[in-house]
């Protein structure tokens, strides 16, 4: 006698469930598969795959834009494309944070867009441009009594507590002078991204820390590097206080007179582009 095994097709939402798992399955595989390449691609050329794909982007309104093209002269060295994506950064990094006046203080356009545009401009060869590290920035008008070391604070990151503390009077005059290579908003942001390059494993920040990192072995091992740095005036002496204020300070330098920095360090001026991804023109 003959029995026949009878298999029943699977219902209408079983279907579905096993459709939706196939789907998550091929999504996982090709996001392993595209992070093995880009790794190899990282390894290789110290830059991410892409840094700019956007599905939606966000826009800045004609007064936002307005204060980008007349008070940040970064801005206008960009291309229009570029000019896009970092509208759309600027515009995504103010949604994102959480600014809070203090000593009577009123947040403004102008505070908001100037400050998210030096976050920008310092990741603008970043992926993830938005510094999880920061949730909130407060801006006093002018330099501010810190309770951590009891004195009085220009500028302050706090990892602890999210916190981005600035002297509105002396972030504007960082950008009074395009070219003393002091720059508070630079300075302080460049204290979040480094911390925030410690914490997170995205590839920008990868490539950030594994840059630093070389760099901070090549001036270990060279003394004749370590000599002319010191014995320079082209940084300041502040720079030699520790790694992260070294790297605060290189970092000014490197936006603000990136053609002295080349022509007198051109070893540390490239570790600090290939850093940030820098492909800006004139740097």
């Amino acid at each position: 006698m003959l029995n026949l095994l009878l298999i029943e097709e699977p219902s209408m939402g079983g279907k579905i469930i096993l459709g939706i798992l196939l789907a998550v399955l091929l999504g996982l595989i090709f996001y392993y598969a595209f992070r093995m390449i880009e790794m190899g691609y990282v390894l290789k050329q110290r830059k991410p795959l892409y840094n700019h794909l956007y599905f939606r982007l966000n826009r800045l309104n004609q007064k936002q834009k307005n204060i980008l093209q007349q008070q940040f002269s970064f801005y206008k060295k960009l291309s229009a494309t570029e000019k896009k994506h970092f509208n759309h950064r600027v515009s995504s990094f103010i949604a994102d944070k959480d600014f809070i006046g203090r000593d009577g203080l009123v947040i403004n356009e102008e505070i908001k867009v100037l400050i998210s545009a030096t976050a920008v401009m310092l990741t603008f060869g970043f992926r993830d441009f938005y510094i999880g590290v920061i949730s909130k920035i407060i801006v006093y008008p002018k330099a501010f009594y810190s309770n951590t070391n009891k004195a009085y604070h220009k500028g302050e990151f706090n990892p602890r507590f999210e916190t981005l503390a600035l002297s509105w009077e002396d972030f504007l005059k960082g950008y009074s002078n395009a070219t003393d290579n002091i720059n508070l908003g630079i300075h302080e942001f460049t204290h979040a991204i480094h911390i925030n390059s410690m914490k997170e494993q995205d590839v920008s920040s990868t490539i950030f820390s594994d840059s630093f990192k070389e760099l901070s072995e090549m001036i270990s091992e060279s003394e004749t590097l370590r000599n002319k740095l010191m014995a320079s005036d082209y940084f300041r002496k502040y720079a030699f206080t520790n790694q992260f204020e070294f790297l605060a300070v290189i970092i000014e330098n490197f936006i603000e007179t990136p053609h002295t920095f080349k022509t007198q360090f051109p070893y540390v001026y490239g570790k600090v582009k290939q850093m940030l991804n820098f492909s800006i023109a004139g740097y």
